[in-house]
């Protein structure tokens, strides 16, 4: 029995789509792969440093607030004093002499700071009576966080308030 035409068009035609994909629909296929693992990639790579830059940032502000914070939370005879190594004890007295972080000698703007996980901190105390808490009614003072995100672009952080003497009963009248 030989098979006829029509037998041999259907097996003919039935090794055909068993026969697989050919060479070019297998490098196509290779090459819209390629790209879109190279698009998640990019894109993994972007949200790390997305991530990166809100850890720095987040670390800078958490660090500017805590300064404030302690600053507000301090008796105010020793506004200008702080606890740099945090055992507990004001061993570092704030500066008003020109030098470092301190812009101007004698400007009645104190001025401390520390570098920590990479910010430095630079916090001022600025007094509206003299250079002495105890003449002063009112402080203001502000916390600056500077760090380098990735890029070298420098970035800072800033933060103000203003404290109010407790004990301040105002100007007496001269007699």
């Amino acid at each position: 029995m030989t098979p006829t035409g029509e037998d041999r068009r259907g097996r003919h035609s039935l090794l055909r789509s068993r026969a697989g994909f050919t060479l070019v629909e297998s490098m196509v296929a290779l090459v819209v792969l390629s790209i879109g693992v190279i698009g998640t990639i990019g894109m993994f790579e972007w949200a790390e440093h997305g991530l990166h830059h809100g850890s720095l940032t987040t670390t800078a502000l958490a660090l500017a607030e805590s300064r404030l914070e302690a600053k507000r939370s301090l008796p105010w005879e020793q506004l200008l004093m702080d606890d740099l190594d945090q055992d507990g004890t004001l061993e570092s007295p704030m500066r008003d002499d020109g030098l470092q972080d301190d812009v101007t000698n004698g400007d009645g703007i104190f001025t401390g700071s520390v570098v920590r996980a990479n910010i430095r901190l630079v916090w001022t105390v600025e007094l509206n009576r003299g250079g002495l808490p105890a003449s002063a009614s009112l402080a203001s003072i502000e916390a600056r966080a500077i760090f380098r995100a990735q890029g070298g672009q420098e970035k800072e952080i800033h933060l103000r308030t203003i404290r109010a003497n407790p004990r301040y009963v105002g100007v007496q009248a001269l007699s």
